[in-house]
């Protein structure tokens, strides 16, 4: 590079003697390709940097020589598109605890500068700007399944159906195309070449209830209302909820474990993962729309058979209090008993000794402590990783709540469909709780705590959108709205460096 003689403090990083290193060519190809993971080109200045770069290569053709200050003035903004980019790979392209998502994990920490310095020193752009993706399977296979979406989507994406009654089985063969090729466009039936006779009957009504499958809709069979609006959801909406989930990964730590519970709150579902492959999966209850159940890590350590439910004063006030006004009996026939705070003490009072019609919401002073038994709400077991939130998987009494497709029925807590199940494999290396110690012990209706021989992560997560390790992709509605305030989030823009 013939530049005048000029006094730098420091030498540029994306230049030498000869003009622009290769790394210059390498960041704006990683930078154009930063839509295979969700993220948008334009927010890393590519557009600045290739009209910089074409003036001063325009330049240095008319003149004979660069122009320091153009030189300057790319090369901090090279520096500052790597950094930037490298941080959302790492991190995320938002920061989650900054709008009301509810979603609190522990990230994954690396010092950027310094894979800045050796990716510029090996000249290895790509590669260390690669090694900052998350490397779980379900995000390659997802960031695979983002690329396959934009295609149906920049092709003109599915068929829309005003109504139901367009597409019932046993309709007139060629009024079924448009469902057909919607299934077949989506994966849900081979695209094979096929005959219409054939798929009327058992491949139609297969494609159909694999779509619902896929979607978490009751399968049927049949086209309803909530089948109906799913198909109905457009293809880029589909791509944009990809996107919204790839950023969601890149909040995640970089090491789940090699064994670990997934609680997916948007698919009222958990999974216990060894080696990354499901063993166990089973249905759960999150927190209600006004009791959202957050995101978060944690580390499961213990858990309670026969527990006693130490009721959180949020709850005893908006929810028993007025069941106690409406009869003084709740308290005896509930097996709850009542504590008061007296002197800096903790003292047991006759519940029929208190006045319930004068205490209200300002003036509660009391504990309440639900016995173990089948009256109470956390039910035989609970499994404990402790956490800010007072957070916890449970079983439950109210086991027909597994029944319903959509579950927010809590207050926050996590209460799940086999807790035997998880308590068995939990506690697998201790000979001395078998299953039919478990289930002996838990007759006794005696509190009981027992540690896990193997502390093992618990991950409380929100996926609308993710795909199985067939590469099956699922999506689910977005039950708290939270895809919504992150789209609303990722179209904030950068600011200007």
């Amino acid at each position: 590079m013939d530049l005048p003689s000029f006094d730098f403090a420091f030498l540029p990083a994306w230049f030498d003697d000869l003009g622009c290193l290769p790394q210059v060519y390498s960041l704006k190809k990683v930078v154009h390709n930063a839509n295979k993971e969700g993220l948008r080109p334009e927010d890393y200045h590519l557009n600045q940097i290739e009209e910089m770069h074409h003036q001063l290569l325009k330049e240095f053709k008319a003149k004979g020589l660069f122009d320091p200050q153009q030189v300057a003035d790319l090369d901090l903004l090279l520096t500052d598109t790597f950094l930037i980019y490298a941080f959302h790979l790492l991190e995320g392209r938002v920061n989650p605890e900054t709008f009301q998502t509810k979603w609190h994990p522990k990230c994954h920490k690396r010092d950027i500068i310094h894979v800045l310095q050796m990716a510029l020193d090996t000249g290895q752009i790509e590669e260390s700007l690669e090694s900052l993706v998350p490397k779980y399977p379900a995000y390659e296979r997802l960031r695979t399944t983002l690329m396959l979406y934009r295609d149906i989507s920049t092709g003109g994406g599915w068929p829309h159906f005003p109504n139901g009654d367009d597409i019932q089985k046993g309709m007139h063969p060629n009024q079924l195309i448009p469902l057909i090729n919607r299934l077949i466009i989506s994966g849900d039936i081979d695209q094979n070449p096929y005959v219409i006779s054939d798929l009327l009957d058992d491949k139609l009504d297969q494609g159909i209830r694999r779509f619902q499958q896929r979607h978490g809709l009751m399968i049927d069979g049949t086209i309803g209302p909530d089948t109906l609006r799913a198909l109905n959801i457009p293809s880029k909406e589909r791509v944009r909820q990809i996107e919204l989930n790839l950023e969601r990964w890149r909040w995640l730590p970089r090491d789940l474990g090699h064994r670990f519970i997934v609680v997916n709150i948007a698919d009222f579902k958990a999974r216990l993962f060894e080696n990354n492959q499901s063993i166990m999966e089973m249905k759960v209850v999150v927190g209600k729309d006004y009791r959202q159940t957050p995101v978060f890590s944690g580390r499961m350590t213990y858990l309670v058979l026969s527990p006693y439910w130490y009721i959180p004063r949020k709850l005893a006030v908006e929810d028993k209090l007025p069941l106690i006004h409406q009869d003084p009996n709740y308290l005896i026939r509930q097996h709850i008993t009542v504590f008061q705070v007296h002197k800096g003490r903790i003292e047991k009072v006759d519940p029929k000794m208190v006045d319930w019609s004068a205490v209200n919401a300002d003036n509660f002073q009391y504990k309440l402590c639900q016995e173990p038994g089948p009256w109470n709400p956390l039910g035989r077991i609970k499994f404990m990783f402790p956490n800010k939130y007072a957070v916890y998987l449970h079983d439950t009494s109210s086991q027909d709540l597994f029944e319903e497709m959509s579950r927010t029925f809590s207050s926050g807590c996590i209460r799940i469909e086999k807790p035997i199940e998880l308590a068995t494999y939990l506690l697998k290396e201790d000979p001395n709780w078998t299953r039919e110690k478990i289930i002996e012990q838990i007759q006794r209706n005696v509190e009981t705590t027992i540690r896990i021989p193997e502390p093992i992560p618990v991950h409380v997560l929100y996926w609308t959108a993710w795909t199985n390790e067939d590469s099956t992709v699922e999506f689910r509605q977005d039950i708290y709205g939270r895809d919504m305030l992150l789209e609303q989030a990722l179209h904030e823009s950068i600011p200007a460096p």
